[in-house]
């Protein structure tokens, strides 16, 4: 992050003194007073007292990690969304306060049915009367983002309208921009911080929040979704209403299910639960290993269950995208750990890294540690959870940083895998995992493949050839025009360097000895006064010191060997 761009936000951030206080009250009520000292905010501290809610005032047992928790639900949407996004991150935070972060309560009141009514109405251009043939002014659910209505429309079709809250763009890029300032004090005041970078997270969860506010690029997630699971009887992907939503309001097709993991009602209304934990892993792995696009967030309250065993995706705000060679990669690293061969997750780890990595040989030796764990236990007893979070802790320790789609990818698995267990206390992930990664390098090593990828890299040698003349000729126009210079760099020479100095030195030694010698005979034949027994005392000052220097250079010379 450049200089500007930091004192930028550094002005944003105190453009906010009263949200300011606002959450340096709620970190002192919760016991961490000390951090606003080190990070040097204490003076945005309220005066007024400040007391914890009534359900938590007698809760004084409450770990470090469930303070953290409750501080974050009384900070509000955007901290809420944070700790919920930083869960994703077990390379990041420890895992017990990623425990805590997993509870976290993402369920606020309603806000008023008017406001509703007017937010439908701005954003949709007609009256709500006009737009539905009924709408039910009570929400049915609420969060922190948004509350979602019961309503008609003219055909007949029940549908759920989704409203944003009041004015929560504005709140959250508020808190936004106060969190990168804590982010950035956080780096620079406390030890071990700098390495963690908690400026990058908070600006990867900005770019993701930012898109979970905009409903438009939601329900085109919906869109997409329903075409990669056309024709799968299995799930079932709500409709979305197009002329009905937009950037504050989405309009989907109104689910009448059970709640996944409400095992009582899913068998009352004839579903089996060990079917349905099947086929809600095997959607959950489709999407990551076929489609490349995956629900990033399907915990229980975001799956329903209808007839029997259908299972219904809601909520698409927040997902994950992985490009084809990401998803080779990832293959990658499930066989080598699979097959005990460390260099390959290693290989992989470091394609889909976006820096070099260090010390190869120690993260090798760390991750066949870790294999060694596996070695003769059957691929049914393996915890793929256990597996991915310790594989991403030991990435944190040597500093690998991944492209944000991979920790939402093991993030999805994860949170799938514990749905399931719910479901199904016998179910295991890498059972399921293993066909998809098979048919993966089955399609890798196809006949197919290998074709396709020849012809591409012969198509790329051909435009290389063809474009080569062209490139040669404009770079030797740019040398002739002195726009591109070249800079030589030697390295290795300083011996050699040194050595031709001193044959240098003796050289000029050497002619100077020589005129001094001749030059004194010169002087002592001419009879230059003054003289010493008839001989010029210049003449023999040039021989005496002619023979200092003669004998100088002897000794250097047989001290160094090199006669």
């Amino acid at each position: 992050m450049n200089v500007a761009r930091e004192k930028k936000k550094n002005r944003l951030s105190y453009r906010h003194i009263a949200r300011y206080g606002e959450i340096a009250s709620v970190l002192v009520r919760y016991g961490f007073g000390d951090l606003l000292s080190r990070l040097k905010i204490d003076r945005f501290l309220r005066s007024r007292k400040n007391k914890r809610p009534s359900d938590e005032q007698d809760d004084d047992k409450a770990t470090t990690w469930d303070r953290v928790r409750m501080a974050l639900e009384q900070l509000g949407p955007a901290f809420v969304k944070l700790g919920q996004f930083a869960s994703n991150r077990p390379d990041f935070l420890p895992s017990d306060l990623i425990y805590a972060l997993e509870k976290l309560q993402d369920s606020v009141p309603p806000f008023n049915e008017k406001k509703a009514v007017e937010i439908i109405e701005s954003e949709l251009g007609d009256s709500v009367g006009t737009l539905f043939t009924s709408f039910t002014q009570k929400p049915f659910a609420s969060a922190s983002i948004a509350q979602v209505h019961r309503a008609r429309l003219s055909d007949g079709s029940e549908v759920a309208v989704k409203i944003q809250r009041p004015d929560i763009a504005d709140i959250v890029a508020v808190d936004c921009e106060i969190m990168l300032h804590i982010a950035m004090l956080m780096e620079n005041h406390i030890q071990g911080m700098d390495v963690l970078r908690p400026t990058k997270l908070v600006e990867e969860f900005s770019s993701a929040i930012r898109k979970e506010l905009d409903f438009t690029i939601e329900a085109m997630h919906f869109e997409r979704f329903a075409v990669n699971f056309r024709g799968d009887e299995n799930i079932h992907i709500p409709d979305v209403y197009m002329k009905y939503s937009a950037r504050r309001v989405i309009t989907t097709e109104f689910i009448n299910g059970v709640k996944v993991t409400d095992l009582r009602r899913l068998v009352e209304n004839g579903g089996d639960p060990v079917e349905v934990a099947k086929r809600g892993a095997a959607a959950v792995l489709k999407q990551i290993f076929v489609d490349g696009f995956f629900h990033a967030d399907p915990h229980a309250g975001n799956i329903l269950v209808r007839n029997g065993n259908e299972i219904c995706f809601l909520d698409l705000g927040m997902t994950g995208l992985l490009t084809p060679s990401s998803r080779e990669r990832l293959c990658a690293i499930i066989i080598g750990m699979v097959r005990q061969n460390p260099q390959k997750v290693v290989t992989a780890l470091a394609e889909m890294s976006y820096i070099q990595l260090q010390n190869r040989e120690e993260l090798e030796y760390e991750i066949s540690e870790l294999m060694q764990e596996y070695i003769g236990r059957s691929i049914k007893t393996i915890d793929i959870s256990e597996v991915l979070n310790r594989l991403l802790r030991i990435m944190s320790v040597h500093q690998i940083r991944m492209l944000p789609g991979f920790y939402l990818l093991v993030k999805a698995i994860v949170t799938i895998e514990g749905v399931a267990l719910k479901l199904d206390p016998h179910f295991t992930m890498m059972e399921h995992l293993e066909p998809f990664v098979r048919t993966m390098v089955r399609e890798q090593y196809s006949l197919k493949n290998v074709f396709h990828d020849g012809s591409e890299a012969f198509s790329d040698m051909l435009h290389f050839v063809r474009d080569l003349p062209s490139e040669t000729r404009e770079l030797l126009q740019l040398v002739k025009s002195g726009q591109v210079k070249f800079e030589f760099e030697h390295r290795g020479l300083e011996p050699v360097s040194r050595r031709f100095e001193q044959v240098v030195n003796r050289i000029v030694f050497g002619l100077v000895l020589a005129s001094l010698v001749i030059g004194s005979s010169i002087v002592i034949h001419s009879n230059i006064p003054p003289s010493v027994y008839g001989y010029p005392v210049i003449g023999l000052a040039g021989f005496l010191a002619a023979g200092i220097i003669g004998f100088w250079l002897l000794i250097s010379t047989l001290r160094h060997g090199k006669m």
